[in-house]
């Protein structure tokens, strides 16, 4: 038996969450996405921000960017490409670069596991840091 659930219906804090995130390319956290949401919906709440980028993430509307110790980040851009995260700021930016073939196939025959997918992020002091050092 499959185990499917209908997607959820698309609310207006839903959609404007989205559009609001669709427009940035500076991989929000939810604060700072939620001052930008509040210029269109004045009384959203922080804790609303969060409930629906969760949803968007697990419906892969939209890409969470997590590291160990740090805020998580939100992108977006839904297809496959990679990432920079600053070390002193905590900015992630794009790379803009091919993606490395069959790096998947590769992966899946060195260690026996059925990848579904993969995830590539570089780090390095951004260029606004490197300058204050």
């Amino acid at each position: 038996m499959i185990d499917w659930k209908p997607p959820r219906r698309m609310t207006q804090q839903r959609r404007v969450i989205l559009e609001e995130l669709n427009k940035l390319t500076s991989h929000p956290t939810a604060e700072e996405l939620h001052r930008i949401v509040r210029n269109r919906l004045p009384k959203i709440s922080i804790a609303t921000v969060y409930r629906n980028l969760e949803i968007l993430s697990a419906e892969g509307e939209v890409l969470k960017l997590e590291v160990a110790g740090t805020q998580r980040r939100f992108d977006g851009t839904t297809d496959n490409h990679y990432h920079i995260r600053c070390s002193v700021c905590g900015r992630v930016d794009d790379v803009h670069m091919a993606l490395v073939d069959d790096i998947e196939e590769t992966a899946q025959k060195n260690s026996g596991y059925g990848v579904l997918s993969h995830r590539i992020e570089f780090t390095g002091i951004c260029p606004d840091c490197t300058g204050k050092n």
